[in-house]
């Protein structure tokens, strides 16, 4: 049979009051529908729960079986239900997420503290790595989305643009560049360059936006920090997407944007197409939406915001 919540708690409520007036008050119904249940409950099983006459109602010796297992029923659906509450009124629950280490560094820490101050029952996971882990990530349901600059190309998974990231040239104060009043892209042929390694999505971006040049790449390195400390050290220069430049905050260094068409680096939301987000995923999806970065972020240091001419 079908047990329904209902029948549950009036044979409780029977149980306890023994008395079908005060049971029925217990269970917000009148003594006629209350009567039903239990006649429904009983015809259910097959026998009869309760022995009744006009002056008492006491459990049947079935009845007697029956009472421990419908309180511990009732107990667990209160409990899930109760839990479910707490999800969907995102006082409870647990988000995933990946993304990039400069997003993860950056902006991502201020978009996660403002969500803990919303939602301090909600738990946070964090993956950062690199774009193409992103994703995979999110394809293995690992993460519940990814901040990524790729997965587009897939009807596998739903994508939304949060930003677009501009790149900017980041050198020493004291480097020529600083000075030029006007800079063309073959200009930093001339100069040592600090490129990240060839799996980053910034030098994926960089080598598809400038080719055919080739820079003059005197180190391949893993992090931002430690391009930051190169460039900071005159080793080489580099060029680095605005969501990166509060790595380069030091007052030896300078920031030039550079005003080379479709030098961009989209960023976008990823999720999985066939599944849909939880509750808790959900809002910090939408938060993230509403404190999009714009791509032009500012940092202490830079000298001019004279652009390199194409």
């Amino acid at each position: 049979m079908n047990l329904s919540s209902k029948q549950l708690r009036a044979f409780v409520a029977l149980n306890e009051e023994r008395n079908f007036t005060k049971a029925a008050e217990q269970c917000h119904l009148s003594q006629p529908a209350f009567s039903a249940l239990i006649r429904a409950l009983e015809d259910g099983v097959g026998t009869r729960l309760f022995d009744r006459d006009t002056r008492k109602v006491q459990l049947t010796t079935e009845g007697q079986l029956f009472a421990e297992s419908a309180r511990r029923l009732l107990d667990d659906m209160d409990h899930i239900l109760d839990d479910l509450t707490e999800h969907v009124e995102r006082r409870k629950g647990r988000v995933s997420l990946a993304a990039l280490p400069s997003l993860a560094a950056g902006w991502l820490p201020g978009v996660f503290a403002e969500f803990r101050r919303l939602y301090p029952g909600i738990e946070i996971s964090l993956t950062d790595t690199l774009s193409d882990q992103c994703l995979d990530l999110v394809r293995l349901g690992k993460v519940d989305f990814a901040l990524a600059a790729g997965g587009t190309n897939t009807a596998e998974l739903a994508t939304r643009m949060l930003c677009s990231d501009e790149f900017h040239l980041v050198c020493r104060k004291d480097n020529a560049l600083a000075r030029q009043k006007t800079l063309r892209p073959k200009d930093l042929l001339n100069h040592p360059f600090v490129h990240l390694a060839r799996s980053s999505s910034v030098r994926q971006h960089l080598d598809a936006l400038l080719h055919p040049l080739q820079m003059n790449t005197v180190l391949e390195v893993e992090h931002l920090a430690t391009v930051m400390g190169m460039v900071q050290n005159g080793v080489g220069i580099s060029v680095v997407p605005a969501l990166t430049l509060f790595h380069f905050q030091h007052p030896n260094l300078m920031t030039r944007p550079l005003d080379v068409p479709g030098l961009t680096r989209k960023i976008y939301l990823v999720s999985r197409a066939d599944r849909s987000l939880s509750v808790a995923a959900q809002a910090l999806y939408d938060l993230a939406i509403e404190r999009r970065p714009d791509g032009k972020a500012s940092s202490p240091g830079r000298a001019s915001r004279k652009k390199i001419a194409t």
